[in-house]
């Protein structure tokens, strides 16, 4: 990996940036729970999103929104209210909605152009393909120690066809595939 000089101020994930409702069937491992089902996304303002996962028949699980700092839990399945898996799901999510990271300083290798963004204790290493210019992968660390590793299939700027999160201190995965309206 090469240090490069810093040409951007900022980067920024604009996967979840449109207006427009994004729609994945989801598989979320945390600890021996299985869950599965139908995941939306959608942007409410500039600066909020509005989470919902239901079960595949359509029964809602758990219903938030999100902002940078702001967290409303709307509605949350019993089995669910856990104060564990609501922080992870309120952490997780505050961490692949973010938008905008300052850049610190700029890395690349033989795929990736990679900038790093450092803000209090928390760093985040975001790798764009040299080939399409698409966020490929966000890795987040915490005092110098990854904590989730983000992994991106994308054909355009504004929308995943699938992500990939894996906590790295915790048995925690989420993934996610686009619906399409064919299936």
């Amino acid at each position: 990996m090469n240090t490069i000089p810093n040409t951007e101020k900022t980067v920024e994930n604009l996967y979840f940036s449109s207006r427009e409702d994004y729609v994945y069937k989801c598989r979320m491992d945390i600890y021996k729970n299985h869950v599965s089902g139908i995941l939306i996304i959608k942007k409410l303002t500039e600066q909020t999103h509005r989470v919902v996962l239901t079960s595949d028949f359509g029964n809602k699980l758990i219903d938030f929104e999100i902002s940078g700092d702001n967290f409303k839990l709307n509605y949350v399945l019993p089995d669910l209210d856990k104060k564990i898996v609501i922080n992870f799901l309120k952490n997780d999510f505050q961490e692949l909605l973010r938008r905008q990271y300052p850049v610190t300083e700029t890395f690349e290798n033989e795929n990736s152009k990679i900038y790093l963004s450092k803000t209090d204790r928390k760093a985040y290493y975001l790798f764009f393909s040299k080939e399409n210019g698409l966020l490929q992968q966000m890795v987040y660390t915490k005092n110098n120690r990854e904590k989730i590793d983000f992994t991106f299939d994308a054909k355009k700027h504004i929308f995943a066809d699938s992500l990939h999160l894996q906590h790295k201190d915790f048995k925690i995965t989420i993934k996610l595939n686009q619906i399409t309206e064919t299936e």
